[in-house]
């Protein structure tokens, strides 16, 4: 007999299904909220940085290479020109002051003076020719007039005896009148013989005192020309080392053409150009410091050059101090140029976050530093070493400053 068949649920029939289709469901429940969420990376702690916020202070400043160049160079000019005779000073070699560095030869110039010299010995006879000239006038006024004063007092005698004469009625008025007026003569040819003696020998003396100076005039010009053939030996004008001779042996030289470079090595300065974002801050005077095999050697700014070329400017420091045992021209140091006094600040060592979020966002380490998460982030003041933090993290907080290339969009970092 047959048995009548119930007919299953359509649940239990398509049991199978159904469970595939939940499961299914359920997996694209699951990526949808995964998609939603924030995403996440996982990254090797060994592989990433670490660093602690810190309220610390903070110093401003700029780290830049500088040179070491001589603390002044001096470019050698011939003072006449002339050709080049021999070159005495090696190129490299230290000088003393007035080391002859080369010698030059110019027969117009030593002709030129040759002839100054003849008519100066010209000259010199001319001037003592006029000298003995206003000798022999004074002598001769003298002459004259102790004449004058001898004839004087011979008619004062006499005119003294007329007059006694006079009185005893030897001699007549008209003889005593005559010999009144001879005397009288005398005494204002006298007078007018004095005063010509006086005023020949204050003339004589004025004239004496201008041939003086144009003596010494044309003394000092013959001399200056004879300094002119010293000019010929070119010599050190300071102690330094000779960095080279642009000249050889027969050139030409024109005057005041340069010839030589002296290096002045007894100091030294560090040069050096600087972006010209900072060209408003950097003033002479500001102090900055090299760090060399773990000690500091101080350095104040001597020059400023205001003119910007290819986006920077040069600056010269000096050191105001002890500087380092191996200072050679030629030889770089790092520089660090003080742009303000030291301030308390929020802040965080310096990593390549700043170039993948462009200082705009970092990840911030939870309290079991397991876990970062991105954090908005507002950046102030930076120096080689620090940023300081203005707004967006606290002192005591962990952050992530490296690695930021391998993190890609990820929202969450889990450390491992």
């Amino acid at each position: 007999m047959d048995i009548k068949l119930e007919k299953k649920p359509w649940y239990i029939r398509y049991r199978y299904y159904l469970a595939g289709g939940i499961i299914f469901l359920a997996f694209i429940i699951y990526v949808i909220i995964l998609s939603a969420g924030p995403s996440k990376l996982r990254i090797d702690q060994e592989n990433v940085q670490i660093a602690e916020v810190k309220n610390d202070k903070f110093m401003e400043y700029v780290d830049v290479e500088g040179l070491i160049q001589p603390i002044l160079t001096i470019i050698v000019n011939a003072r006449e020109s002339g050709s080049v005779d021999r070159i005495v000073g090696e190129e490299g070699s230290l000088l003393q002051k007035g080391d002859t560095i080369l010698v030059l030869e110019n027969p117009d110039l030593i002709h030129s003076i040759e002839e100054q010299r003849d008519d100066l010995e010209k000259q010199l006879i001319s001037f003592r020719e006029k000298e003995i000239e206003m000798e022999q006038k004074s002598l001769t006024l003298q002459q004259q007039t102790l004449q004058t004063n001898y004839e004087l007092a011979r008619l004062q005698k006499s005119f003294n005896l007329d007059k006694e004469e006079f009185k005893m009625g030897i001699k007549s008025k008209a003889q005593l009148e005559v010999a009144e007026d001879e005397y009288n003569y005398n005494v204002k040819k006298a007078k007018l013989q004095r005063e010509s003696l006086r005023q020949d020998s204050v003339v004589a003396i004025i004239r004496k005192d201008l041939i003086h100076n144009d003596r010494e005039r044309e003394r000092k010009k013959y001399e200056r020309a004879c300094e002119r053939l010293d000019n010929l030996i070119i010599k050190a004008p300071v102690a330094g080392q000779l960095s080279f001779v642009k000249v050889t042996p027969g050139q030409q030289v024109a005057s005041n053409q340069g010839i030589a470079e002296i290096k002045v090595l007894d100091q030294y300065k560090i040069h050096t150009s600087l972006s010209e974002y900072y060209i408003d801050r950097i003033t002479t005077g500001l102090p900055a410091t090299i760090n060399y095999q773990g000690r500091k050697y101080p350095l104040r700014i001597t020059k400023v050059v205001p003119e910007v070329k290819d986006r920077t400017f040069d600056v010269d420091l000096v050191f105001t101090g002890e500087m380092p045992d191996n200072v050679r021209v030629g030889k770089s140091f790092r520089v660090q140029i003080e742009l303000g006094q030291p301030e308390q600040a929020i802040v965080i060592p310096r990593g390549n976050f700043y170039q993948s979020t462009g200082g705009q966002w970092i990840y911030k380490l939870n309290a079991s530093k397991t876990k970062a998460t991105r954090v908005p982030l507002s950046i102030g003041r930076q120096n080689p070493q620090q940023y300081e933090i203005t707004d967006g993290l606290q002192p005591g907080d962990w952050v992530i400053t490296t690695g930021y290339d391998n993190f890609g969009e990820a929202e969450e970092l889990i450390l491992k």
